[in-house]
């Protein structure tokens, strides 16, 4: 025991066992890398007390050694000021996790212990934390979800109604229009809008054909496929909004695009002839019945002239026999004098006197009054 007075490390207590500081009571050191650390580190643990207890108001220790004589008697004497500052402290650090700034495009919802409390609005707001906190969600800020081959998946891949596959790339645009349904009631909000969005566009094209959808139907299937989605996450109580769908292409896939384009061409030239072919039937058919319409037209004429004529001839003659049965003598002589005219008319004619007994020298000199008349009328023209 007399060897162990010096401290409990084998130290010397005495200015005079300074010297023999590293060795143990039979006057041997110890083994390397033992005694020496120990006592340094317990020295500057109490260094940091005493320097902790003058901060905090008391006295440091009046000496080093191990003794505890010198030191200070008590723990660290807390002032009204340190108090009055510490209070003020904490007040002002939970005044920091108790209000909060919301901006115009954003809403908060507010948990009293982890349950939907209030929906917080743009500005200033206090939630007295830790019992209320409060999350801040964007809401009119508009997000995209990119579908379709140019993302690098397959989920563009879709079978048409006519047993086509078609590459689809289009974009679903929301923003949320209830903050507290969007935070508790989806798990992962844009992989719900992905899923349900790819659900849907794969139900309008298994209704649609393929040419359709690559020519003229893009704008229908994009407000249908958006009519679609809302009522999806509607049903979910989601509070997504969905602001509009970009249906941005629609082509076939990448490993058959060429003979689709083949295709696509015999398909439009087959066309042109069959537009050739339907103008040349329509003018020909035209024609044909302009043709139809121009010889029944002039049947018709024929019929009529044919029908008025003879009526004229029957009303004449109707005529005529009334007058016979008036005049047989005269309406007969006058008969025969037209006739002669209408057939001698036109003749060029010698009048022989039959008084001279046949003989030349009884040719009668005959003036051609006919030949005068047209004559006269050929000059006047």
């Amino acid at each position: 025991m007399a060897g162990n007075s010096g401290g409990p490390w084998g130290g010397g207590g005495s200015s005079g066992g300074g010297g023999n500081r590293g060795n143990n009571g039979n006057g041997q050191r110890p083994p390397e890398g033992d005694g020496p650390q120990i006592p340094e580190i317990d020295e500057l643990m109490k260094k940091g007390q005493e320097q902790l207890r003058v901060l905090m108001g008391g006295r440091g220790g009046s000496g080093r050694g191990g003794g505890g004589k010198g030191s200070g008697g008590g723990g660290p004497a807390f002032t009204k000021s340190t108090i009055a500052i510490g209070a003020v402290a904490a007040a002002v650090l939970w005044g920091l996790a108790s209000f909060y700034t919301v901006k115009p495009e954003e809403q908060s919802v507010e948990l009293f212990l982890g349950e939907f409390y209030a929906v917080g609005n743009p500005g200033l707001n206090f939630a007295p934390w830790p019992f209320i906190t409060a999350e801040v969600i964007p809401v009119t800020r508009e997000q995209n979800e990119d579908m379709g081959g140019s993302t690098g998946r397959d989920d563009g891949l879709m079978l048409t109604g006519d047993e086509n596959v078609v590459d689809i790339d289009y974009q679903v645009v929301w923003n949320i229009n209830d903050p507290a349904k969007f935070l508790f009631n989806l798990r992962d909000p844009r992989q719900t809008i992905r899923a349900v969005s790819e659900s849907a566009m794969r139900e309008i094209i298994a209704q649609s054909e393929l040419a359709p959808i690559l020519n003229r139907d893009r704008g229908v299937i994009a407000e249908r496929l958006q009519e679609l989605i809302q009522a999806t996450m509607d049903s979910y109580d989601s509070g997504v909004n969905i602001v509009r769908v970009n249906f941005d292409k629609a082509d076939p896939p990448q490993d058959v695009i060429a003979a689709f384009r083949d295709v696509q061409a015999a398909a439009q030239e087959r066309d042109r002839l069959q537009n050739v072919a339907d103008a040349y039937a329509n003018r020909v058919l035209a024609e044909a019945r302009g043709e139809a319409a121009q010889v029944l037209e002039e049947a018709e004429a024929y019929r009529a002239q044919q029908i008025n004529s003879a009526q004229g001839e029957a009303s004449r003659f109707s005529a005529v026999l009334e007058e016979y049965t008036k005049a047989p003598d005269v309406t007969r002589k006058r008969l025969y004098l037209e006739r002669m005219e209408q057939v001698l008319g036109d003749v060029d004619k010698i009048i022989l006197d039959e008084s001279s007994g046949g003989q030349s020298q009884g040719v009668v000199p005959y003036l051609p009054l006919n030949e005068l008349r047209r004559n006269s009328g050929q000059e006047n023209n």
